[in-house]
């Protein structure tokens, strides 16, 4: 058997069973709207309003730039200072998702998180880019010629000695809230609510779409398909890491690749 194909099949987890209390699921129910209310959730409506804005505007949204990872400050240290806390506070929504499912009992293996496989996962997340990647810019620059996006610049830090390193560890730092936030614990929570697969993959995508509105109708339309991807992916195998390690592959290539690219090549917005 392949490697890919025995990552793609193994054998799925003991899922968390529907739960029939009232109270529980209220609880649930209540968990999940403080919790999106202040991560992915409320960016989903900051990015709606800020695509609003754009489309408000007198020029297209092609002629619109927006930048992904731009400088926070005039003082390099600060704009350095500020860029850490910004990768932080990911990298703490992303435990916060995982400390609510451990402290409901969900073991962190159930979903994925645990370090039983790491060069298979790691060998999941390579191929998860690769599917995802090539196709992904593909379609923002279709988009981006047809008017439907915004010119989405992932990195406009100015060129200093620790720019490389925070955009890794932006890249990791998005994959991992994202990941574990609308992927791994949105999905349990739901199916612990008892809702079906399919329903909750779609909640699931269309979640992390909204977040990237901010980028145009392109950016929306290629993140519900990343998230129907990855959401499947982990739907059958329950295993987390691979979508960490194949969203952070991306991010790295697009962050650190546009910085070395801007300004030098023809074809990149």
């Amino acid at each position: 058997m392949s490697t890919a194909r025995a990552w793609l099949s193994p054998p799925r987890p003991e899922e968390p069973a529907p739960l029939a209390d009232p109270g529980q699921r209220r609880a649930i129910v209540i968990e999940l709207v403080v919790v999106f209310a202040v991560t992915l959730g409320m960016s989903g409506l900051q990015s709606l309003l800020s695509l609003l804005d754009a489309l408000t505007q007198a020029q297209p949204l092609a002629d619109q730039s927006v930048a992904i990872n731009a400088p926070q400050a005039e003082s390099g240290l600060l704009d350095l200072l500020r860029q850490l806390a910004g990768v932080l506070r990911l990298f703490a929504w992303g435990a916060l998702g995982l400390y609510l499912l451990w402290r409901g009992g969900i073991e962190l293996a159930r979903i994925g998180a645990d370090r039983s496989r790491p060069w298979r996962d790691l060998a999941g997340g390579a191929g998860l880019a690769a599917l995802i990647g090539v196709p992904g810019l593909g379609l923002y620059l279709t988009a981006h010629a047809l008017g439907l996006s915004l010119t989405v610049q992932p990195s406009t830090l100015d060129d200093v000695w620790w720019r490389a390193p925070v955009l890794v560890l932006s890249a990791f730092g998005n994959s991992f809230a994202e990941e574990v936030l609308v992927v791994a614990y949105l999905l349990t929570r739901l199916r612990q609510l008892g809702l079906a697969e399919n329903r909750s993959l779609w909640i699931s995508a269309v979640l992390r779409g909204s977040y990237h509105l901010y980028q145009g109708f392109g950016g929306f339309v290629g993140n519900v398909v990343m998230g129907l991807v990855f959401g499947r992916v982990w739907q059958r195998t329950n295993r987390l890491w691979p979508l960490v390690a194949g969203h952070a592959l991306i991010d790295v290539v697009a962050f650190v690749g546009y910085a070395a690219l801007r300004g030098r090549v023809g074809w990149l917005p």
